[in-house]
């Protein structure tokens, strides 16, 4: 196995021991990004010298026995996670290019935590999509296989987690954006409670989250980013869940079925069920429940969400707003037929989504569903629909744990007949982060498992 494909646990221990150095790690995981980097397409200032001197001086506080809880891990960001000096484009051409005055709460802990930032990674236009399609970033594509996406908005994070540039990946989710790539690539990627992870700039339903290629690298990478920042309002204090879950009695709710948006694939109903299978003989009480959500959810937040991004694109100049990527332009082109009871009704339903989660938990201790209802779609397209005016008919199962603020992870389920990740998701009460981890980490071992997809595929 490459230095590379290590998991953040794994390579902790070596530095410990003294068998492995982070020069020596940093240096296989750039040969990594230099061998796939042309068809992935997942890194956005990449700092190779800056990684190759915090490797260096990661080295010297192993040696001097000074080391932190994540020192000399190669990590990535999110490019709508600041770090000091680089700009923060938000995935499209639009953006006026200001480096960055100071890293975000995130950032500003993996570095205190002697964690190797290398690189930041790509995102689509404003994060808005479910895909790597951006007016700035080149197009990311799916380690497993180049013609498909890797998902969004944490696009960049899922394909390099995937292909092995080190084993931690820190991304954002607002409606699915890092379970759902974490989901189309194999990983384990967590949502945490809302405010667990300070944002910095917060805003409803905004997480900031790991993604990983083990749910136990999820829970270290939570453990070093947790906690307050007086730059983000809605952040929480310390957490103190353990990594353990009980399956002898445990109540898990099985949803097959989100009750609005894409019909699921069987293939997908075939994975999750058997993940159920495999929770129920360990001792759980498995139980099907109806769809949580409904039409009116759903569509309320998109006419919300749907006047926001329009505000926000009409205070462009108009040279800029003409950089926007069509179909985000298309989207928003209908704010204007919305009234102010259009707007306020939207609004709402952020809170019937949260009130329609809590019920389900009053009752049960996990939800087990699909991530998405399909997998992987053609990497060129911004929407698995194609369709402007149809943008979120696969986030139902995702995005109620957003506006419920309730943790959600995913576990690789298995894979289609076509060789392509199956995403399950767990969503579990408020601040049972890392017990959810635990039962993705309980699981991962016991689904189905390929290969990494590590070296190049291109032929």
């Amino acid at each position: 196995m490459s230095l590379a494909d290590l998991t953040a646990v794994e390579l902790l221990a070596k530095y410990r021991d003294g068998s492995l150095s982070p020069v020596e790690v940093i240096s296989d995981v750039l040969e990594r990004v230099a061998a796939r980097e042309p068809e992935i397409c997942a890194l956005y200032a990449l700092d190779e010298a800056g990684a190759r001197a915090a490797a260096q001086e990661s080295e010297r506080r192993w040696r001097d026995g000074t080391a932190e809880a994540l020192d000399g891990v190669p990590v990535t960001v999110k490019e709508n996670i600041a770090t000091r000096g680089t700009p923060v484009p938000q995935g499209t051409a639009a953006t006026v290019l200001v480096p960055a005055a100071e890293d975000a709460p995130a950032a500003a802990r993996l570095r205190t935590a002697g964690a190797v930032i290398f690189s930041k990674t790509t995102m689509p236009e404003y994060g808005m999509l479910s895909s790597g399609v951006s007016t700035f970033h080149r197009l990311t594509r799916n380690p497993w296989d180049l013609t498909k996406t890797a998902g969004g908005s944490s696009a960049g994070a899922a394909a390099a987690a995937a292909a092995g540039y080190g084993p931690i990946h820190v991304g954002t989710d607002i409606g699915g954006s890092i379970r759902l790539p974490a989901g189309w690539c194999g990983l384990a990627g967590l949502k945490p409670t809302h405010g667990r992870i300070a944002v910095g700039n917060p805003y409803a339903g905004r997480a900031i989250g790991p993604l990983t290629r083990t749910a136990g690298d999820a829970a270290l990478a939570l453990s070093v980013m947790q906690g307050y920042d007086p730059r983000d309002h809605t952040s929480l204090p310390l957490a103190s869940d353990l990594f353990d879950v009980q399956l002898k009695g445990l109540r898990v709710a099985l949803l097959l079925d989100a009750g609005v948006g894409l019909p699921v694939d069987p293939e997908v109903t075939a994975a999750v069920s058997a993940t159920a299978s495999s929770l129920e003989q360990a001792g759980a009480i498995v139980e099907p429940i109806p769809p949580i959500i409904t039409r009116e959810m759903l569509d309320g937040l998109d006419r919300f969400w749907r006047i926001r991004s329009a505000t926000d694109i009409a205070a462009l100049p108009e040279e800029r707003r003409a950089k926007v990527l069509p179909q985000i332009r298309q989207w928003v082109s209908t704010a204007s037929d919305l009234t102010a009871a259009d707007v306020f009704h939207g609004y709402s339903q952020m809170g019937a989504m949260a009130a329609a989660v809590t019920r389900v938990f009053t009752t049960y201790d996990v939800i087990l569903s699909p991530v998405a209802p399909i997998t992987a779609f053609p990497a060129e397209l911004a929407y698995p629909t194609d369709d402007p005016a149809k943008p979120f008919e696969h986030i139902a199962f995702t995005v109620p744990y957003n506006m419920s603020h309730h943790p959600a992870t995913t576990v690789n389920a298995g894979f289609s007949r076509d060789g392509l990740p199956i995403g399950a998701q767990l969503a579990v009460p408020h601040h049972q982060d890392l017990r959810a981890l635990a039962l993705a980490a309980y699981l991962e071992v016991r689904l189905p498992t390929r290969p990494w997809p590590s070296a190049s595929i291109s032929g």
